[in-house]
């Protein structure tokens, strides 16, 4: 359960970074696409929660 709160914080985060901060030219490739920037941020959550279990 906490994994999965994890995720889904981190997922929330990538996307509302996405919008909120962005990369305007196209060039940045992290930031440019809502998806990459939504799975990244999933990734992370994800990451933060599993730990070294």
């Amino acid at each position: 359960m906490t994994i999965a709160l994890g995720v889904l914080a981190g997922a929330g985060i990538g996307f509302a970074y996405h919008k909120l901060v962005g990369c305007r030219s196209g060039a940045c490739p992290l930031t440019a696409n809502p998806r990459v920037a939504t799975l990244y941020g999933a990734m992370m959550g994800f990451l933060m929660t599993y730990g070294g279990r």
